[in-house]
């Protein structure tokens, strides 16, 4: 090889070792994903907004989207609230504990003051309105529906459609997880209320003394269902919330136990 071209040979090399598509160097995109992920984000606050409802009877008391009949029976008392579908996850959320303030309105706010809650309803979208021109709920909006014995608790109620904050809080239950068992013959419908910790859940199994571990479906909220003949077999629930954590609950429920009785577990840490 001439002396000329080992020059050329050798400013090649030199150059290709110099260029940015030949550098070890990380790029964004390999360091994001190399980075460790996000952290949860229950004590991250993030802006929405708030209205509230007046029971104009007790009854309206009763029922919503997570199937937790009677909320006062079921312990939850006023501290509730409704949310949109931004916020919903179609009944995943169910059970989840949120931490509300008001906020930007010193004429409305009750300075100082927070509110803790957990979500039991669905605040539908009403899509003849424009999300920023009365429908409250419609995505891509976060908002939250309160009791007005809640609402007053961090604005007065000539405030209305209040902007707020909210953030993702554990939830602190007396007792220990409910199970409330529904349906007929081999139909069974099991509602799960007073979730400590996260709150709400991601998965269940049963089990009988004459099965296994058995997954049950989400029906609706936080009732679960299968199809199984578990009759005259004391049960054991597996519950996991939404966070990966795991309770197990041996023979909550006797050989002997009825559609529509209630029986309580071991709880998570909150």
């Amino acid at each position: 090889m001439s002396p000329l071209a080992l020059f050329l040979q050798t400013l090649a090399l030199l150059l290709a070792l110099a260029s940015p598509s030949a550098s070890h160097t990380p790029t964004a995109a390999s360091s994001s994903s190399s980075s460790p992920p996000h952290s949860s984000s229950m004590s991250e606050w993030r802006s929405a907004r708030a209205t509230y409802y007046a029971a104009a009877d007790p009854r309206d008391a009763v029922g919503g989207a997570c199937g937790y009949g009677d909320l006062a029976k079921a312990g939850y008392g006023m501290a509730t609230v409704g949310l949109s579908e931004s916020l919903f996850e179609r009944g995943q959320i169910c059970g989840a504990c949120f931490e509300l303030r008001c906020v930007d309105d010193l004429r409305w706010c009750i300075p100082g003051t927070s509110l803790i809650v957990t979500a039991t309803n669905f605040c539908a979208p009403n899509y003849g309105f424009v999300a920023d021109g009365g429908g409250h709920c419609n995505p891509p909006n976060k908002h939250f529906v309160l009791p007005i014995e809640a609402f007053e608790k961090i604005a007065i109620w000539k405030a209305g459609n209040m902007p707020v904050q909210y953030r993702r809080i554990k939830c602190r239950k007396e007792g220990g997880i409910r199970f409330t068992i529904d349906g007929s013959s081999i139909f069974i419908s099991v509602l799960i209320s007073n979730v400590a910790g996260a709150g709400d859940i991601a998965a269940i199994k049963i089990k009988g003394s004459k099965t296994g571990w058995l997954p049950m479906g989400r029906n609706w909220g936080q009732n679960w269902h299968i199809n199984a003949d578990l009759r005259n077999q004391p049960l054991s629930f597996e519950v996991t919330s939404s966070d990966g954590l795991t309770v197990t609950s041996y023979n909550v429920a006797p050989k002997n136990w009825n559609f529509g009785q209630t029986f309580e577990g071991k709880q998570f840490e909150s």
